[in-house]
């Protein structure tokens, strides 16, 4: 009985240090994708063969089954865009190996998984030895900014700071869902929730409902709810998220969580 009872320990142990050491695995692992998710804006995949693209500010990393193409880095660009629909092409090239990326936006399935991506993906690379050009095609997606997923309360609004006095019971504020790119709040008198659209250098709020409640003469949850809708950019640093447009800065708000 001792016996059996001294096993049954030893394998509680057992499982018990297997456990912590996979979340010390997977906490290891969180904080490097973070790290690469700032990286990296863009990630896209295929099949047939295996391939997969991550494009970022200093580099695009091009990865395949395609012999020769295994892993080729190349410079990062300004994208190429078109004028009448959101298509971007990056044409890369180093002393080896040139290529030219295209994404549009166009909701897009992997072959294998089934899995619906918001952009379309293709590829033609080439050795600059060579005469032929590979192609392939995959789906893809922006790597919503991490530092988003959080929440903000309105501290400034079009340029002037705010008071509880200007809406109805308490400060607006938005908690940000990066990894599902929604959104949900308080406006100053309403509850609000939506959507964001996200890219490089690119933040819109989207989809944009709130409850019916009357708000008092002189509340201020309709400016408030405009200059999300006006949003076009976004900077954050020093706990503060700042939304701006092209005319400027349209609300400053502080981290709370």
């Amino acid at each position: 009985m001792k016996k059996v009872l001294s096993l049954l320990l030893l394998s509680f142990l057992m499982i018990g240090c297997k456990t912590t050491a996979n979340k010390e695995t997977a906490q290891a692992g969180s904080t490097s994708s973070t790290e690469e998710d700032l990286k990296y804006y863009f990630k896209g995949t295929g099949n047939e063969p295996f391939w997969g693209i991550k494009i970022g500010n200093e580099e695009i990393v091009f990865t395949s089954l395609i012999p020769g193409k295994e892993k080729v880095i190349f410079p990062a660009v300004e994208a190429i865009r078109a004028m009448d629909a959101n298509v971007k092409m990056y044409k890369v090239s180093n002393e080896n190996t040139s290529a030219t990326i295209t994404i549009q936006q166009l909701d897009c399935q992997d072959s294998m998984s089934g899995a619906i991506s918001p952009y379309s993906v293709k590829v033609e690379i080439k050795n600059n030895s060579e005469l032929e050009t590979k192609k392939v095609k995959g789906c893809g997606k922006y790597l919503t900014d991490y530092r988003l997923h959080d929440i903000w309360v309105l501290e400034e609004l079009n340029g002037y700071k705010v008071f509880a006095t200007d809406f109805q019971k308490e400060m607006p504020r938005i908690e940000i869902n990066s990894s599902e790119n929604r959104f949900s709040g308080y406006g100053g008198c309403n509850a609000i929730s939506g959507s964001i659209f996200y890219e490089k250098d690119l933040l819109r709020f989207t989809k944009v409902i709130s409850t019916l409640m009357a708000c008092p003469q002189g509340n201020k949850e309709g400016e408030f709810t405009k200059a999300l809708q006006s949003t076009t950019t976004y900077s954050i640093g020093n706990n503060q998220l700042i939304l701006s447009n092209p005319s400027g800065k349209l609300a400053v708000f502080k981290k709370v969580d």
